[in-house]
């Protein structure tokens, strides 16, 4: 069973930097909409967006994920937790789904190898968020260090 640290205490910074990633990619979204409006949903053109490039579907994706995430950033019980795990897991795998068919004409977002890595450091950040900055009671929080602490553990570690 996977015990997540509760009530960590760099969690305000870590709700930062998911709000940080969420404002980024919000950003890049609406520039994207403004950039490729007009264009086809799924063109495979040269538009660029803070040196990543985007189609107008990606750029509308983006705006959502965007607000997403800083809501779930926004917020302080652990509705933020279960967003960036989820965001994370959905960030590597279209990262990875995206680069492998990266020269071919099922690109539809329009990824190039840059807006891969990008995707893939974002899901490492958001997951990595998700990961340690989950809320409990103080109960909660003491019954998990219990656990990661306990005696037999410790025992075993020597």
């Amino acid at each position: 069973m996977v015990h997540f640290p509760v009530n960590h205490p760099a969690r305000p910074l870590y709700r930062v930097l998911a709000g940080l990633v969420g404002l980024y990619i919000l950003v890049f979204g609406v520039w994207g909409v403004f950039q490729t409006w007009g264009d086809p949903l799924f063109d495979r053109g040269s538009n660029w967006v803070l040196g990543l490039r985007t189609n107008l579907a990606f750029s509308l994706a983006s705006v959502a994920f965007g607000i997403v995430l800083i809501v779930g950033a926004s917020r302080r019980g652990n509705l933020g937790h279960y967003m960036n795990l989820t965001a994370g897991a959905v960030f590597l795998v279209t990262s990875i789904l995206m680069m492998s068919v990266l020269q071919t004409s099922a690109n539809f977002l329009n990824f190039s190898m840059s807006t891969v890595i990008v995707s893939m450091l974002f899901g490492l950040l958001l997951l990595g968020t998700g990961l340690y900055d989950k809320v409990g009671t103080d109960e909660h929080a003491e019954e998990e260090r219990r656990k990661r602490h306990h005696p037999v553990s410790e025992a075993g570690a020597r």
